[in-house]
């Protein structure tokens, strides 16, 4: 039987899936699937107590978000997704680091709507990347807290046309402090609870 310290062993030290051998997210892809047929919350959706709040991303198998560290200069620092149950919001917030005083960040704010008991439906409708020192960005919690009273930052900051961008997401696992999902384009996301 697995269980989730199998699955931190089998993530750890990947990178969030930058350094997994395809032998290595194989045995990924078996831990999750293992450790998704015990989900303690079958009802996802309707856990906003659980749902709540700020997530590290551990493990990933977007090429999206992965990307991200094939820039030159760039490197991928913690990347989070918040949600706020309360206003159905989700933000996904990647701290970029390259030169020094040059450290950004990367961040997309969207609403969800429950379409089942484990699936969401999400619309992107804001986009802002920039440096970290002049949006004072501190914790992914005081950015949102910054975005949520209407501020505009110092940063390329802009509107995404959400009949285009959007997507679903179910959500597979959760407990209290971890969270498996899977996306429409196929990648799977481990997140802890911070």
């Amino acid at each position: 039987m697995i269980g989730k310290s199998t699955l931190m062993e089998a993530i750890a030290g990947k990178n969030r899936g930058l350094l997994a051998t395809d032998t290595q997210k194989q045995a990924i892809a078996v831990a999750i699937a293992q450790l998704e047929d015990r989900n303690p919350t079958p009802r996802s959706v309707e856990a906003g107590e659980l749902l709540e709040g700020d997530w590290r991303l551990l493990y990933t198998t977007s090429k999206g978000l992965l990307g991200i560290d094939r820039f030159p200069f760039l490197k991928l620092g913690q990347i989070y997704q918040s949600i706020r149950v309360k206003t159905s919001s989700v933000y996904n917030i990647a701290e970029i680091y390259g030169l020094p005083y040059l450290e950004g960040i990367v961040s997309v704010a969207a609403k969800f709507e429950p379409l089942s008991e484990r699936r969401v439906h999400v619309k992107f409708e804001r986009s802002i990347l920039g440096l970290q020192r002049f949006i004072g960005y501190q914790s992914p919690a005081s950015f949102i807290s910054q975005i949520e009273t209407g501020d505009k930052f110092a940063a390329i900051d802009f509107g995404i046309d959400s009949r285009e961008q959007q997507g679903w997401l179910d959500i597979t696992y959760l407990d209290n402090d971890l969270r498996i999902g899977r996306g429409n384009e196929g990648s799977v996301f481990v997140l802890s609870k911070v």
